[in-house]
């Protein structure tokens, strides 16, 4: 579970943005901070934390991913996203509470 299922809520919520706005945000927000985390865990004592074999996989289907969801939003409608959005997050919550 990522940042991203705290930050659109809060986004939403709290301050006004609109969904569409949240998720893009959200999307943005990931790569200065995945930027900043990679040399701590790969410069970590002993052998590094990051198997880029692994995170090559990773980048490739995020960058294919962003694509497709980024294309994909707006053609959704505002109301319908809203309605994924919280259904992934209840889905999400229950799979932590019962499944931890």
């Amino acid at each position: 579970m990522g940042g991203g299922f705290v930050l659109v809520p809060l986004q939403v919520l709290w301050a006004g943005v609109p969904q569409r706005f949240a998720n893009a945000n959200s999307l943005v927000a990931i790569i200065p901070i995945a930027l900043a985390a990679l040399p701590i865990y790969y410069f970590r004592k002993g052998s590094p934390q990051v198997d880029l074999h692994a995170a090559l996989f990773l980048v490739i289907g995020s960058v294919v991913g962003a694509y497709i969801g980024a294309r994909l939003l707006s053609r959704i409608p505002d109301r319908e996203l809203k309605f994924g959005v919280a259904l992934i997050l209840g889905v999400v919550g229950l799979k932590e509470l019962l499944l931890p």
